[in-house]
C-alpha cells in the first residue's frame, strides 16, 4: 500500500508535532482500455476460443503474440495460461508499456495488429470507453 504523508501548516497546540499518514489507492490508467479491449474481444468470457485464429482467453492471444511474449521476457508459458485472466492481462499490460505511447488508440490498434483493419478496431474499442 502507497501512503500520502501531510504535514499540517500548523499542530493544534503549540509545539504539537503531527504526520498524519492517509492511505493511497494504486490507479492503474489502462483500465478502462483493458474493460473496452476485453469486451470487443470476447465480451469478458475467460473461456473464449477463435478456431480460425487460435485466439484463446479473454484477450483473444494467438500463439504468435505468446511466442513474441517468451522470447522477449526469457519465459516458456505455455497457450492454455491465456485463459487465465490475469496472465494475459500481464502479457497486454507488457505490450502497452513497451510501444510507449500513451494514447488508447495507439495501444489499441498495436495489440490489434496493423494496417487499415485496425482502425475499424478503435471504433470498436472507443464506443466501450
Amino acid at each position: 500500500m502507497i501512503f500520502l504523508i501531510v504535514l499540517p501548516a500548523r499542530a493544534a497546540a503549540p509545539g504539537y508535532k503531527a504526520v498524519w499518514l492517509i492511505p493511497v489507492h494504486t490507479v492503474n490508467v489502462y483500465d478502462k482500455l483493458i474493460k473496452a479491449i476485453v469486451r470487443v474481444e470476447s465480451w469478458g468470457d475467460t473461456l473464449a476460443y477463435n478456431p480460425a485464429e487460435e485466439a484463446v482467453g479473454a484477450f483473444q492471444i494467438r500463439p504468435i503474440r505468446l511466442k513474441d511474449y517468451n522470447q522477449r521476457t526469457g519465459n516458456n508459458h505455455k497457450i492454455e495460461e491465456c485463459y487465465n485472466y490475469e496472465f494475459s492481462k500481464e502479457i497486454f499490460l507488457y505490450y502497452a508499456k513497451l510501444i510507449l505511447y500513451p494514447d488508447f488508440e495507439t495501444i489499441a490498434r498495436n495489440w490489434n495488429g496493423s494496417g487499415k483493419a485496425t482502425l475499424d478496431y478503435w471504433k470498436k474499442v472507443k464506443s466501450h470507453l
